[in-house]
């Protein structure tokens, strides 16, 4: 699983660390961070089995098997049965979050602490649920992923990283880019089309909500709805920045709130 994930770990520490990328995206995103976070921490990073990063991903992505985050929150298990992880601290971008906290229901010895950035259970609008997405945007997603793939990526990386930060859309967009159409149509159904809401309920690891103030993917009330249903301690923490990718166009400020959030963590476990 490790070879077919592309998994490595870099920097040495007490903690462990496993940093998860979302759609579209490749462990290249979190290169402005990486080098900090490598100096006092064992870092775990890794690709999905739908990014474009994977060389031949008809060896680890089924469109069959991988029809629901399910069955990406097992890829995320195995993996971490294979690095013998145990109270590592999780963070997971986007659609990532949500796959570390079903992992986290499924196996709680894994993870002490979820930090889950711009993530969302739904995007979905509902009358009683913002989710930031009502139902022709996304069958309009999913038209132009399916008609037009390379001209939607290039689109679509500059709507959600931000068109004043050109060179971090051009990072993610190259990434994006990356994804064979058909498997960048499949996960976008399970992403935009899946309703998660009630797997929080069952969260019981201490969590961290990190959300950009200004984030077109993921509206603000999608963290304060995440914080009031976690079962466990759920805090958030809002970086006061445009964007879905804070890693990318606000990393020193990410780095400011991981630094407090890891410090809480070590001192919770000792």
């Amino acid at each position: 699983m490790s070879v077919a994930m592309n998994a490595k770990i870099i920097g040495s520490g007490e903690q462990t660390l496993v940093l998860s990328h979302g759609y579209g995206g490749s462990q290249n995103v979190w290169d402005d961070i990486l080098p900090v976070l490598s100096k006092s921490y064992r870092v775990l990073l890794f690709d999905w089995s739908f990014s474009g990063a994977i060389e031949q991903p008809q060896q680890v992505f089924d469109a069959l098997k991988h029809s629901s985050y399910t069955a990406f929150a097992d890829d995320l298990i195995s993996l971490a049965d294979e690095m013998d992880l145990k109270g590592a601290v999780f963070i997971g971008h986007s659609m990532a979050g949500m796959i570390g906290c079903i992992a986290s229901v499924k196996r709680p010895d894994i993870f002490s602490h979820l930090v889950l950035i711009g993530s969302s259970p739904r995007y979905l609008n509902e009358e009683d649920y913002e989710g930031g997405f009502n139902g022709d945007e996304v069958e309009n997603i999913l038209f132009n992923i399916e008609s037009n793939f390379e001209t939607w990526a290039t689109n679509f990386a500059s709507l959600v990283v931000g068109a004043n930060n050109p060179i971090s859309v051009e990072k993610f967009g190259k990434n994006l880019q990356r994804m064979r159409p058909e498997i960048a149509l499949s996960v976008a159904r399970i992403v935009f089309l899946s309703d998660l809401r009630d797997v929080l309920e069952n969260v019981e690891v201490p969590c961290t909500i990190i959300q950009c103030s200004n984030d077109i993917v993921v509206p603000m009330s999608v963290a304060k709805y995440m914080q009031s249903k976690i079962k466990g301690k759920a805090s958030v923490e809002i970086i006061e920045t445009d964007g879905h990718f804070p890693q990318l166009t606000a990393h020193e400020m990410l780095i400011n709130v991981l630094d407090r959030v890891l410090l809480i963590s070590t001192t919770q476990e000792s």
